[in-house]
Parts: C-alpha cells; sequence; structure tokens
C-alpha cells in the first residue's frame, strides 16, 4: 500500500470519528430499546400474556446491541 498523504488521513480520520459517534449513538439507542423490552416482557408476565414474540424480539434486540459493539471495536482499531 502507498503512503497516505497527511490530508487524506485527515479526512480518513475525521470520517472515522464520524462513524465512531454514530457506532455510540446506535449502541444507546439500541440499549434504551432492550430496557424498554424486558420492561414489556415482565409487564406481559404480570398479565399473564404469552411472551414468546416480545423474548424473540428482545433476542434480535440483543444481537444487534452484540453487533453494534463489534462495529465500534473495529472503528477503534482503524482510529488507532
Amino acid at each position: 500500500m502507498g503512503i497516505v498523504a497527511p490530508r487524506a488521513a485527515s479526512v480518513n480520520r475525521d470520517q472515522e470519528q464520524r462513524h465512531l459517534a454514530q457506532a455510540d449513538r446506535h449502541i444507546a439507542e439500541v440499549k434504551r430499546h432492550i430496557v424498554q423490552q424486558r420492561a414489556a416482557i415482565e409487564r406481559l408476565k404480570a398479565a399473564n400474556h404469552p411472551t414468546e414474540t416480545a423474548e424473540s424480539m428482545l433476542a434480535a434486540l440483543e444481537g444487534s446491541l452484540v453487533a453494534f459493539e463489534r462495529h465500534r471495536q473495529l472503528i477503534l482499531k482503524a482510529l488507532a
């Protein structure tokens, strides 16, 4: 790979910083959804309603969180 010009390196770093901020927002948002989903499951249980669909959604949200956190780690590596 060739040498990256200082301006190009700066642009790439700025872009990665924006990606990091976006990843942090996504992580925070999915964490809020997880808290809300857990509360919904508790309400459903308290009312003796089925929770399978809600629990499936929770599992999907938790999977998304793992993916966002992995992506964040990749961005941090790129910035290092």
